[in-house]
């Protein structure tokens, strides 16, 4: 039995059971990322003899006759802008090459108190600006699916590594389509969940509104476990909803008898992929087949979407960025003669090329005399979006599109035009600015690579996502199929 292949809650009953213990299982998943890891390359840092010491913690506990969590001796990982005590966190950035932080993110704190096995930190875009990994300062990751392709961005290493069976489950985070769109390109699951739902307290933030960390997996039953791990209310955190949380594994339902669905027809124009249209229509046939009731609407500010995403996010980085000068912690130039040479160049070294354009982006913006024409009116617009949405939401339980107008594209097919590369996220962003859920999940191929279906929800509305996508998996094989690893 090839353990790495599992999913957690096969994992957590095999633990149960004491068919297998957990250091095995973390061996297993170690060996994996030997065997693969020179060709995906996901990891930045690997923490094997902490693992392995989390793993044998759990062996004891079971040994006990103790009862373990869902996720206990489940081995995940994490992307490298989340803190981890004692352990390198990077953001992919020569600005912060030997940055260990001296506290968890409440993420990683809730993991580690649920007793999962950490196996290390995950390649990005350099602070999770980007929609291919490309923009990553330490390494190139790649799509498992295909060599020659991208694993999506920014969150490419949390997804890469799932796709590979490097880890049962990973944590990503998601300003733009983050999760969603990698997880797309990758052939597993992504939740963007509701703005406020998962603490960022220690998630180093890129656009403040806009950051939303969620788990990666390999399908929706282990999308519920982990969001059941780590959702919940934070005093750490000002934008924490205080408010309870549902058990979400209580939404794996086989059932959408009823369920009214929304397709926005602005999603399905000109630069859909024809692979992806025909998987989308094939979605909603299963669907509609399924007892589901599905019907065309309308959401017709869509179409600013991505601009006025392009003029709130670089805003909000360019001021969150602000910190990394050279002085506190973090990369330094030393032959400046004096500290505002020393700012200049330590920040013109340290940023590479996407974030230093998106911070003059934001700057720029947020200027004199021109705030008021660009930000304050992409403020007004991301609020009729948010509203278009929600109206749309008071009719329909859900919104159905394809997570990414394209299948996965081949490495540097991009790189040389920021704008045809900030065009794959055009189906997620909306779900951003309006601050919603949304998930997206397999649903078929094109070209050989996987496609995306976008599922989204009402505010905190992810049982009824979950409930969506846990019907289609159940009735479809698109999850079970699995990334080849081979050079295209």
């Amino acid at each position: 039995m090839e353990l790495y292949r599992l999913t957690a809650h096969q994992i957590h009953q095999l633990l149960t059971e004491k068919q297998v213990s957990s250091v095995e299982v973390t061996e297993a998943a170690l060996n994996r990322i030997e065997q693969v890891e020179d060709r995906v390359q996901a990891f930045l840092t690997l923490t094997k003899e902490q693992a392995l010491a989390q793993a044998k913690a759990v062996d004891e506990k079971i040994a006990r006759g103790e009862q373990i969590a869902p996720l206990e001796g489940v081995p995940a990982a994490i992307k490298d802008n989340m803190c981890t005590k004692g352990v390198l966190t990077t953001c992919a950035s020569k600005i912060l090459p030997n940055f260990v932080p001296p506290y968890d993110a409440t993420v990683v704190s809730k993991l580690n108190r649920q007793g999962v096995v950490m196996l290390g930190k995950l390649n990005m875009d350099e602070f999770a600006m980007g929609s291919s990994t490309e923009n990553s300062s330490v390494q190139l990751t790649r799509n498992p699916w295909n060599l020659d392709t991208v694993p999506g961005g920014s969150s490419g290493g949390s997804v890469a590594s799932v796709a590979a069976d490097e880890a049962f489950f990973t944590l990503g985070s998601d300003t733009g389509g983050s999760i969603r769109q990698p997880a797309a390109f990758c052939g597993v699951v992504g939740l963007k969940p509701t703005y406020g739902l998962i603490s960022r307290y220690g998630l180093i933030a890129y656009a403040s509104s806009l950051d939303q960390i969620g788990p990666v997996t390999k399908d929706v039953a282990d999308c519920a476990l982990v969001l059941n791990a780590i959702a919940g209310h934070d005093p750490l955190d000002s934008t924490s909803a205080n408010q309870g949380v549902p058990d979400y594994t209580s939404s794996l339902v086989n059932h959408v008898k009823g369920l009214k669905i929304g397709v926005p027809k602005e999603y399905f124009g000109e630069g859909l992929d024809s692979e992806v249209a025909e998987a989308m229509k094939a979605a909603i046939a299963k669907y509609e087949e399924l007892g589901a009731i599905v019907e065309e609407i309308s959401l017709p500010s869509t179409e600013y979407a991505l601009p006025a995403y392009y003029i709130i996010a670089p805003a909000e980085a360019s001021s969150n960025l602000a910190r990394f000068d050279g002085v506190g912690y973090g990369y330094r130039n030393t032959e400046a003669e004096d500290i505002v040479s020393m700012y200049s160049k330590t920040r013109s070294e340290g940023f590479g090329p996407e974030v230093k354009r998106r911070i003059m982006l934001g700057t720029y913006a947020l200027s004199s005399g021109y705030y008021d024409a660009y930000y304050l009116k992409a403020l007004k617009v991301r609020t009729l979006i948010k509203q278009e949405i929600e109206q749309a939401l008071a009719t329909y339980d859900l919104l159905l599109t394809p997570t990414a107008p394209t299948p996965a594209f081949e490495i540097g097919a991009k790189t040389d035009d920021p704008l045809t590369m900030y065009l794959s996220d055009i189906c997620t962003i909306p779900v951003n600015l309006a601050g919603l859920p949304a998930i997206s999940i397999p649903c078929g191929f094109s070209k050989g690579l996987p496609v995306g279906l976008q599922l989204i929800g009402k505010a905190f509305g992810e049982n009824t996502i979950l409930r969506a996508a846990y019907t289609f998996e159940q009735n479809t094989d698109f999850h079970l199929q699995k990334a080849a690893l081979t050079r295209g």
